[in-house]
């Protein structure tokens, strides 16, 4: 079930983007319903990620001892603050292996 519904949800981000990036197609929408397209993205990459998080397999991991956890706060934070996302990338996955091995 769950796999069909995000192959739902691609399949409408991807239709949403083609239909407003493919010049030819005479679509204008107001701009509130634009700006809130771009939210779409974000929201189905939070609805893919959260689950691994937060869950093993099917159990809700302990806060505290979870590096799953801290490692995607950490990524978080370090993108907020350094804005480059491959230098973000790579500082977060070798946070996320020191924790790992920890």
């Amino acid at each position: 079930m769950s796999g069909a519904l995000l192959f739902a949800l691609a399949g409408i981000v991807f239709f949403n983007r083609y239909l407003f990036l493919e010049p030819r197609l005479p679509i204008r929408l107001p701009a509130l319903v634009q700006q809130a397209l771009k939210y779409s993205a974000p929201c189905l990459l939070t609805a893919i990620c959260g689950p691994i998080i937060l869950m093993d397999h099917g159990i809700v991991r302990p806060l505290g001892d979870n590096p799953y956890l801290w490692g995607a706060l950490f990524s978080v934070i370090i993108a907020f603050f350094i804005r480059n996302m491959l230098l973000a990338v790579v500082l977060s996955l070798i946070f996320f292996a020191i924790l790992l091995s920890l």
